[in-house]
């Protein structure tokens, strides 16, 4: 690896010193291939056949309380699933 003599900000220091490793990993294949201009173009907009799951989720509009939503939003990324999953457990104990 290159090195550099060290950038009087360690932020940037730290950002030269990153991409410099960045750029040796690259250079040793280390990384996933990179698309040319020509490939970027010719993608088709959407998923890539095939990656449809067997019972996709559908998208909706519901309301909740501002606090509630808040509170589920506070959970992290993730949020929508955790909520997903919370409303089918209270369907599946409703119907036993």
């Amino acid at each position: 690896m290159s090195e550099l003599s060290p950038h009087p900000d360690p932020e940037m220091d730290a950002f030269e010193q990153a991409l410099l490793r960045s750029m040796d990993e690259a250079l040793r294949g280390e990384h996933a291939r990179v698309s040319t201009p020509e490939e970027i173009v010719a993608r088709r907009r959407g998923r890539p056949r095939g990656s449809v799951k067997a019972h996709p989720k559908i998208q909706t509009a519901i309301r909740f309380d501002a606090d509630v939503l808040e509170g589920l939003k506070a959970t992290g990324k993730g949020w929508q699933t955790r909520a997903n999953d919370a409303l089918r457990e209270w369907l599946e104990a409703r119907s036993a």
